[in-house]
């Protein structure tokens, strides 16, 4: 008989019911949901997205999250859970996670965030529980495929260094129109941030910051020409574990061409005063359109010389397009995003953990890598 386990999925939006979708259709076990919003409405209408996508067995329960501390619905919900998966804006996460801390839940989460992913870890010290931090996409996957390069690349070729080591990954439409040649497929804040607050990059061997929208480059995957640039958070913690090992590591947002540069221009334009991030996020919404026929494109290469000084490089390219689950169809990027989130519950849940905050560079990629939420959307 499949073991079950009691899973809270604060934040029932798109990621939330795709997250919900794949732990009852994919796994290996049991899931009862415990499906939170601050909408008690969105989150209704995604426990009927799950119900009516899976026909595998477990409960589903929602509640209506209080915007600011708990109320009795979600502390009874946190007092019968296992884990709680976060998958709320970034600026919430160090209040979900003291609420995981304080009812000995596992706890999941995606933000990109860095100053909340640091408060979190001051959170965790000492937790009996796990903390997997970073889950989704990017940060998330790519770091797990860069890593995995990584470690494949100085197995293959007999060294414990390289040159470099890079990550790249766009949420992207199917279709680009100009000025903009973008479409939301995900949040428009989440966006508008990681333009705005510094990347964190390696340089000459050295953990340091970089403006994020610099090192701007074109490259070709499969024929097609995309623009790279840096980007905050996706890198997650991969330039302190591999300060040292890699010359030049970093991560960037890939976008079609023209896109960065109608974004410095908009940027330009912040009022004195204002909040850059908000300000792009608002301007940006007038203009560019929310879309579904969405694409997300994965790039990951080690590039470095091998025992004799010959130049070597080990590379993976991706690209992921909307995805059949049950009897629904996830966009691209809920898919994408949400099989990171879901495998690390399994890991927590199924595996066992010492108890703590636990990043990308400490996941056995491998292991990773052949889970069945990852396995299923990644084509692995």
């Amino acid at each position: 008989m499949a073991r079950r386990h009691r899973i809270i999925i604060a934040g029932a939006g798109n990621i939330g019911e795709a997250a919900g979708l794949l732990l009852r259709e994919l796994g290996d076990f049991e899931a009862d949901l415990f499906l939170g919003d601050l909408d008690l409405a969105i989150a209704q209408r995604a426990a009927e997205f799950i119900r009516g996508g899976s026909t595998k067995p477990g409960e589903i329960e929602c509640f209506a999250m209080p915007a600011d501390g708990v109320n009795p619905e979600f502390t009874s919900a946190l007092s019968r859970a296992e884990i709680l998966l976060d998958c709320l804006p970034g600026q919430q996460a160090p209040r979900m996670a003291r609420l995981a801390h304080e009812h000995d839940l596992h706890y999941v989460n995606l933000t990109e965030y860095v100053k909340e992913t640091e408060e979190i870890m001051e959170i965790a010290r000492g937790a009996r529980r796990g903390f997997l931090l970073q889950t989704g996409l990017a940060p998330g996957y790519v770091n797990v495929l860069g890593h995995s390069l990584f470690q494949t690349f100085c197995r293959t070729w007999g060294v414990d260094s390289v040159d470099s080591l890079k990550m790249r990954v766009g949420a992207l439409t199917e279709n680009a129109r100009p000025p903009h040649y973008y479409g939301f497929t995900w949040s428009s804040i989440g966006v508008a941030t990681e333009y705005v607050k510094p990347s964190t990059v390696v340089r000459d061997g050295e953990r340091t910051e970089a403006p994020s929208l610099s090192g701007l480059e074109t490259i070709l995957l499969g024929g097609v020409a995309y623009e790279e640039a840096l980007t905050s958070g996706g890198a997650a913690d991969l330039p302190v574990a591999l300060a040292g090992r890699v010359r030049t590591l970093d991560y960037k947002t890939l976008r079609y061409p023209g896109h960065y540069g109608w974004v410095k221009e908009l940027l330009e334009k912040t009022p004195a005063g204002s909040d850059p991030a908000q300000y792009l996020q608002k301007t940006m919404e007038e203009v560019v359109p929310f879309v579904d026929d969405d694409r997300v494109v994965i790039y990951a290469a080690v590039e470095g010389k091998d025992s004799r000084g010959i130049l070597r490089r080990t590379e993976k390219h991706q690209t992921i397009h909307p995805i059949r689950v049950g009897a629904r169809t996830l966009k691209a990027i809920q898919a994408t995003t949400a099989a990171g989130l879901a495998e690390s519950a399994r890991f927590l849940l199924t595996e066992g953990h010492p108890g703590g905050v636990c990043l990308q560079s400490q996941i056995d990629p491998d292991h990773f890598m052949a889970g069945p939420f990852v396995a299923a959307v990644y084509h692995r």
